[in-house]
């Protein structure tokens, strides 16, 4: 046991046998029945770093005291390992290894001692150290060349080390001695030759005489007294190798003539072993003689030998005298005369000793041949019954024959990342081809991982599809391939592509996946060259060692060149242990698969139409990679029997813990191998949906949609699964993952739809389960879904999807009333029912766990989440917890981002690097870091097992308890101060591993704000956190936050943004107007940012007035007031021009600067130059034409030309949102919500809002005497302006503040207000007397009217509005804008569709002004994503002006919530109302190479036509109908159908 202790304690951890093992635990005092206990459990190194609690306690049974000890011991020899030994690429890490592996050659196992005391041979000396040589530390250890074997493609390093020099040992097992020849090889042949020759017939005398096996060395250094180290291969340069061949023929001249025979048979030809060097291109060698005395040739002889001498006097060969030798320790000396009898004597008894060690050693040879099976099954589980399918695989390898290819299968069912292939065939007749049977991989170039654009790591995995697909990355090009990838050989190789490889490996291995979560496999299936070594030399220097890499190599001789050549960066004996060498391919493809969990098979079954059941290939499964397929037979394919208790108990505790559960539990639960799982209320309720619209056999939309509204942590997702669960059978299923276009999902569910079936029409519908999605893209995936099904000619009321989305909401009940029939709601608050189940369960599980702690969740479900229960459970946790310690303050960490950011989570590596762990091989890794923790930790921090992604993760188990955890900790640390540390925590921000997702959710932490639309309890204007530490804390420490968090997070703007804003609230306007101008500088051209620094003026304006006495305002004082106001609008006026994104609106700036000017205008007006008693007359003087009262000419000089076009800034801008507002409705994303700095009513009522600040512009001017101001007599002049601001202020100013007087519910009260609009116009209207502007008012009044009361006396006829709309197409098309072509389109539509055969110039009015509105469209500014094109009009069945229906009528037949309206809408819905299909026209058209029209008013002329909704234009050239809808666009269609 003594000499174990000394063992263990030089050895990595991993290396440890029971024995080691047992040793460290008595030295730690474990008590001495355990060790024994774990002794005949065979528990080694590697498996004592994965025992976990449990075992001890219930296999070993050992009490809760001696388990705490050993684990913290554990944890503390782990870290203690990796800092000892993770850097041993030394000489010592593999003499240390090579102390247990024996000497690597064919009698290798009967040398155990050989290597002994290694670590002393080789210990750096500090004297006369030479500046060219390494340090010994970085001398790697040799193995030997396998004895009396022609290793053809064997190889030493230069500078390495070979075991010392050793004497006779069991006679089979070879001994060595070292000649370096440095000198003599510099000698001329015939010196060197008679050098060589007599130590090597010394070196066989000796061994011959001691019936020894032996090899002499030339080339490595023996006992000298230079810079060298014993044992170093140092190499000799060759000149010609016939010299060292014809040296031996000295033997005939040494050796007695009777024995020459015996000589040549003992002595073998010279072995030249190349010497590789990296540093220089110098060919050396080293020279390798064996000696092999069989007994049958030496048996009864003593030899004699004369060493042949070169005397350089005579210039001769000269000759010792004839002398025997023999081996003494590691040196060959001669036998002396006193020696020689006693010699001679003893060499029966070494024959006999030599004919015995033949003998067993040929027994040996042929019964110990070492376990490949189970060394390849330690290798791919670490020890587990079977392998991790969290843990990702990436394959090396090079051509496979045709034989080979057949015993791929288990590569199928392996979770692989990418594999680097070096067969340019494999794609046409290689592994890749016959891959394809079972996965369809996704082909890559080593250029696709250069990562030229710089994107982020998350970014670039999801342009690659990693993860989705496996990326099969051909590195030397491909046969096949049409473009430039042709295959190189290799010089071309490693001048166009090492670099390539290299930068692959480094981004996997630093970017992509961290240490300990893959597994490098090298498949060595053909002739090895240089590209696949530099492979493996990559991905050795990226994963600091050899952990987590297998070979594979079928053929022992490819694995020879193989480790010969992979030697520059990993020792042989290291390469040894993690190779599989010369198990056949067929016996690698059925030990691979006993050890996976699920069975590999190549189909699943989908139900079909006809209540059967279809298979689907995993290679169309690929295809659909954004669906995570629910199939009838999931889980079939689990191998149940491999699967113990333990691990069935490991998985249902998971679940409790707040996990999400998974499709195997619910399989194991279906099979009565773990409990059944609760169904929540909820479940019954969207069930009972489902079970409605799936069995109706009619639907009224081919899309519905089910949202499941729950709390956080209550349940929503598992009841959302439980229903996938329960109609696989039934119905098609599947799960949309996260980071896919809705395009591409749309595509896929189309697929699993169709697939197996042949009629579109008679297809099951899909249930597509969307977890955690924001609104926008519901939408967007329900409309694309809506457009494929009209595509395809699938009837309307045929169910094609079901989205079932569920939802995290804050206030699921209040969610769950927008629309009632379509949701389901999941709180905290259990109902009676639901409590009787939840306890009958607790006492099923109380029999399970031995802890209910350790399934908390369900305990807190349970309790109803009792508020008093959760801080009771947090007060007694925090009692016993250290809080000055890391452990602590990583609760402090992930309590905070848990608590303000939904979905967040840590990554486990930035936890091990907090806490200083470091990195673990992977069967260890999660395991090491749960020990290091303690038990309080353990009980609140749950491992994320998402599948979905390739980073390892912890959160709190359940929001409310971090939540509590915060508020508790709060009480002697303010969050702004764990804020303020995490954010300084540069550990954390410098990791790379998950740092996308650890940098969004900071960012999210200060800048994502509450929103009543998500389903948060309340809008905030700040991010809750900021909210918190301004109102409980102190501003000046949000303040401070914002400032940090602006730096840690890359000088974002959106950060300063908040920053400005926060303090702009503040009034701290100068500080704002610093930080929105440091906004300005990181995103110049954005219009949020921009929009922002104008609202900082706006409020700095605002505040000014507010501060402001009452009464008249000196014009001095007003000086800084309006130059703050100037500025906000010319900062409005930037954000204006800026160019927009594809998800911005066009109007967010107008508003701002109409409120700046609107309030510009009423300081002004309380200026006392201006505030008379006449009223406004002065200061319209002022403004409307070149007058200056001398009392502002000076002190407002630089302002005169900006307020003088105060009224046109105002009105200009008025326009502008109008004109926004009469081509789109836009819907804010999600993200545009966080950085919009408008108001409310600017965002969700513009155009109540437009109505509003139009008036109030309008007050000011519209009593105005022009006469007075202009100093003339026109009354005419007068009385059109007072005219036009009197119409603005009733509403009547623009387009689309008249439309929006029909909004109003009570219509007459909408028509006297359009009659009084009217009435301001001239009593007899002609073409002269109103300018264009407003006679395009005039008209839209009209038209309102008409909509609102058709009996109006008012109205004109629709021949007289025509006649009157005619001017706008005689001011030519510059003049007229869109609203009058927009106008045209409306009047001129004909009330039949019946061709006109006179060639009057109205009927070419249609076509030119619809031609118009495709222009003005075209040259506006792109449509923004999130737009709806609004139709302000649809064509109804009534003649005359009777025929134009506004929208507001259709809305008001569509009865239920908003959502429910709106759903209609977007669905198609209310076409099908019969109200509607009363009241408006069907309009028949045609479509034709995509697109749809309609007969033009002139002979041979058509109509191009917008479809909307869901109206998508049938495949091929149809007749169709549709409704007919106008708008500033053209004409829309909705509801098309095609004519039968």
């Amino acid at each position: 046991m003594d000499s174990q202790n000394e063992d263990y304690k030089h050895l990595p951890c991993k290396e440890w046998t029971e024995s080691h093992v047992s040793s460290w635990l008595k030295d730690i005092g474990v008590k001495t029945q355990y060790i024994q206990k774990l002794n005949d459990g065979e528990v080694t190194g590697p498996v004592l770093l994965s025992l976990e609690e449990k075992y001890l306690r219930e296999t070993i049974g050992m009490g809760s005291g001696q388990i705490q000890f050993l684990l913290s011991k554990r944890a503390g020899l782990t870290k203690k390992d990796l800092q000892q030994h993770k850097p041993l690429k030394s000489s010592q890490k593999h003499i240390q290894k090579s102390a247990s592996g024996a000497a690597l050659t064919k009698g290798s196992k009967d040398e155990p001692e050989k290597s002994k005391n290694l670590t002393e041979n080789v210990q750096p000396s500090n004297e006369n150290e030479n500046p060219d040589i390494p340090s010994t530390s970085s001398f790697p250890l040799s193995r030997y060349r396998k004895f009396d074997e022609d290793e053809k493609d064997f190889k030493y390093m230069k500078h390495s080390i070979l075991p010392p020099e050793t004497g006779v040992d069991k006679l089979i097992v070879p001994c060595h001695e070292y000649k370096s020849l440095e000198n003599a090889s510099k000698l001329d042949a015939r010196r060197l030759k008679i050098k060589f020759a007599s130590e090597v017939i010394r070196f066989a005398c000796g061994c011959m005489n001691m019936r020894t096996n032996g090899t002499i060395h030339f080339g490595v250094m023996d006992k000298t007294k230079t810079n060298y180290k014993h044992g170093e291969v140092i190499g000799i340069p060759i000149k010609d190798k016939e010299t060292f061949v014809d040296a031996l023929d000295y033997i005939e001249n040494s050796f007695l003539s009777s024995h020459h025979y015996d000589a040549r048979e003992c002595i073998r030809s010279p072995k030249f072993i190349e010497v590789t060097d990296k540093e220089s291109t110098e060919q050396n060698w080293v020279i390798e003689v064996d000696i092999v005395p069989m007994v049958s040739i030496v048996r009864d002889k003593l030899y004699r030998v004369r060493i042949p001498k070169f005397n350089e006097k005579a210039n001769k060969t000269e000759y010792d005298p004839k002398t025997p030798y023999q081996r003494v320790g590691s040196s060959t000396s001669c036998i002396t005369d006193d020696d020689l009898v006693s010699f001679i004597q003893a060499l029966k008894d070494r024959d006999l000793k030599r004919e015995q060690a033949e003998s067993n050693h040929s027994q040996i040879h042929s019964d110990c041949k070492e376990d490949l099976g189970r060394k390849l099954s330690l290798l791919l589980t670490g020890g587990k019954k079977y392998m991790d399918n969290t843990l990702n695989y990436i394959i090396v390898t090079n051509k496979f024959d045709e034989e080979n290819l057949k015993n791929i299968s288990f590569l199928a069912h392996m979770n692989i990342l990418c594999v680097f292939d070096f067969d340019p065939e494999s794609k046409t007749s290689g592994l890749c081809q016959k891959y394809q049977e079972y996965h369809t991989p996704n082909p890559h170039f080593l250029q696709d991982y250069a990562n030229d654009r710089r994107l982020s790591t998350t970014d670039f995995v999801k342009s690659l599809q990693l993860f989705d697909r496996k990326s099969w990355i051909f590195c030397n090009g491909r046969t096949d391939y049409f473009g430039d990838e042709n295959p190189c050989d290799e010089k071309s190789w490693v001048r166009t592509k090492k670099k390539l490889l290299k930068r692959a490996v480094s981004v996997i291995c630093n970017e992509i996946l961290p240490k300990g979560s893959f597994i490098v496999v090298f498949l060595l299936m053909s002739e090895i060259e240089q590209p696949l070594v530099d492979t493996f030399h990559e991905f050795y220097a990226e994963m600091n060692g050899h952990e987590d890499v297998i070979i594979i190599s079928e053929s022992v001789e490819i694995h020879k060149k193989w480790s010969n050549l992979a030697q520059a960066s990993c020792s042989l004996e290291t390469l040894e242990q993690v190779s599989i060498v010369g198990m056949s391919m067929s016996h690698v493809d059925a030990t691979v698969q006993s050890i996976q969990l699920s069975k590999c098979e190549s189909t699943r079954c989908l139900p079909v139409f006809s209540k059967g059941l279809c298979f689907i290939k995993r290679v169309d499964e690929d295809n659909m990679f954004s669906l995570e397929i629910v199939s009838a037979d999931q889980c079939d394919e689990t191998n149940l029997d491999m699967m113990d208790h333990d691990q069935i108990s490991e998985l249902e505790q998971y679940f409790y813990r707040g996990g999400k559960i998974d499709w195997l539990t619910l399989w194991l639960a279906d099979k009565g191998k773990c409990g059944e799982v609760i169904q929540r209320d909820a479940y019954a309720e969207t069930d009972e949906i489902v079970e409605t619209l799936v069995l109706r056999g009619t639907s009224e939309r081919s899309v519905e949609n089910i949202t499941i509204y729950h709390h956080p942590g209550s349940g929503g997702s598992t009841v959302a699964r439980q229903i996938l669960w329960k109609w696989r059978k039934k119905v098609r299923c599947a799960v949309v993952k996260h980071s896919h276009q809705f395009s591409t999902v749309c595509e896929h569910a189309t697929k699993l739809r169709e697939y197996g079936e042949k009629d579109k029409n008679s297809c099951l519908p899909v249930i597509l389960l969307l977890e955690d999605y924001n609104a926008d893209y519901l939408d967007d995936l329900r409309q694309e879904l809506s457009n494929a099904a009209a595509t395809m000619k699938i009837s309307p009321s045929t169910l094609c999807f079901i989205i079932l989305s569920c939802k995290r909401s804050h206030e699921p009940q209040r969610m769950c009333k927008s629309f009632p029939s379509r949701t389901a709601g999941v709180t905290h608050k259990l109902s009676d029912n639901e409590k009787k189940l939840f306890s009958k369960k607790a006492e099923s599980l109380k029999l399970k766990f031995e802890k209910l702690e350790f399934i908390l969740t369900f305990v807190l479900m349970s309790e109803g989440f009792q508020e008093s229960y959760i801080t009771d459970f947090v007060q007694n946790l925090l009692d016993k917890i250290d809080h000055s310690s890391p452990q602590t303050q990583l609760i402090k960490f992930v309590s905070l981002l848990n608590s303000y950011v939904q979905n967040s989570f840590l990554s486990v590596s930035h936890c091990e690097t907090f806490l200083g762990l470091g990195s673990y091989i992977h069967n260890v890794r999660y395991q090491t870091f749960e020990s290091s923790l303690s038990e309080q930790a353990k009980l609140i921090f749950i491992h994320l097992r998402d599948s979905s992604t390739h980073i390892s993760a912890i959160r709190i188990i359940h929001p409310l308890v971090a939540k509590e955890i915060l508020n508790q900790l709060s009480a002697k640390q303010p969050q702004s101060t764990i804020a303020m540390d995490l954010l300084q925590d540069k550990a954390l921000f410098d990791h790379r591993f998950g740092r996308d997702d650890f940098l969004k959710f900071n960012r999210d932490l200060f800048i994502k704000r509450n929103k009543k639309s998500r389903g948060d309890p309340e809008d905030t204007l700040f991010s809750p956190l900021i909210e918190h530490v301004c109102n409980k804390e102190d501003t000046d420490k949000a303040i401070d936050l914002l400032k940090t968090a602006y730096t840690c997070l890359g000088q974002d703007a959106f950060v300063a943004q908040q920053l400005a804003r926060v303090l702009y609230k503040n009034k701290r306007f100068s500080e704002a107007q610093h930080w929105a101008g440091e906004a300005k500088s990181r995103l110049p051209h954005d219009t949020f940012i921009l929009d922002t620094e104008g609202q900082v003026y706006k409020r700095w304006f605002y505040d000014l007035l507010d501060a402001l006495d009452e009464g008249k305002v000196k014009p001095e004082a007003a000086v800084e007031i309006i130059d703050i106001a100037l500025k906000g609008i010319k900062a409005f006026r930037a954000s204006e021009k800026a160019p927009k994104s594809e998800t911005v609106g066009l109007n967010n700036s107008y508003f701002g600067e109409v409120d700046v000017g609107c309030q510009l205008l009423k300081l002004l007006k309380s200026v006392d130059v201006f505030s008379t008693t006449e009223g406004n007359t002065e200061l319209m003087r002022y403004l409307l034409t070149d007058y200056i009262p001398e009392t502002i000419k000076k002190p407002w000089s630089k302002f005169h030309g900006l307020l003088k076009g105060l009224k046109n800034s105002i009105h200009n801008a008025l326009e502008c949102i109008c004109d926004d507002l009469a081509y789109f409705q836009i819907d804010l994303g999600e993200e545009e919500e966080e950085h919009d700095t408008r108001e409310p009513e600017q965002i969700y009522s513009p155009r109540k809002w437009l109505m509003r600040r139009s008036a109030v512009y309008a007050e000011f001017f519209c009593d105005v005497s022009l006469n007075e101001e202009l100093g003339n007599n026109n009354s005419d002049v007068d009385s059109a302006f007072t005219r036009q601001m009197k119409i603005y202020k009733l509403g009547g100013g623009n387009a689309i503040t008249i439309l929006s007087l029909l909004s109003d519910n009570k219509k007459e009260r909408a028509g006297e207000k359009l009659e009084e609009l009217i009435g301001l116009f001239p009593a007899n209207i002609t073409r002269q007397n109103l300018d264009q502007s407003e006679l395009e008012k005039f008209i839209f009044c009209q038209i309102g009217l008409a909509c609102a009361v058709p009996g109006s006396g008012k109205l004109l006829t629709l021949g007289e509005l025509q006649d009157l709309s005619m001017r706008f197409c005689r001011v030519g098309k510059n003049t007229a804008g869109a609203s009058a072509h927009f106008l045209l389109s409306l009047l001129f539509w004909p009330e039949d569709q019946k061709i006109k055969e006179s060639s009057s110039p109205r009927n070419k009015v249609l076509m030119s002004a619809i031609d118009v509105l495709h222009r003005f469209c075209e040259t506006k500014a792109r449509t923004p994503r999130k737009a709806r094109l609004v139709t302000h009009f649809f064509l109804g069945k009534a003649p005359g002006l009777n025929k134009i229906i506004h929208r507001s009528t259709i809305e008001k037949l569509s009865k239920g919530t908003l959502s429910e309206r709106r759903l209609k809408w977007l669905s198609g819905e209310v076409w099908t109302n019969p109200s509607v299909m009363q009241l408006l026209k069907r309009v028949e058209g045609w479509t034709e190479n995509g697109n749809l029209f309609v007969q033009g008013t002139v002979q041979g002329s058509k109509i191009r036509v917008i479809p909307l909704y869901s109206a998508s234009l049938p495949n091929g050239n149809e007749n169709v109908t549709f409704y007919l809808g106008f708008s500033f666009h053209g004409v829309v269609a909705f509801d098309i159908k095609i004519l039968e």
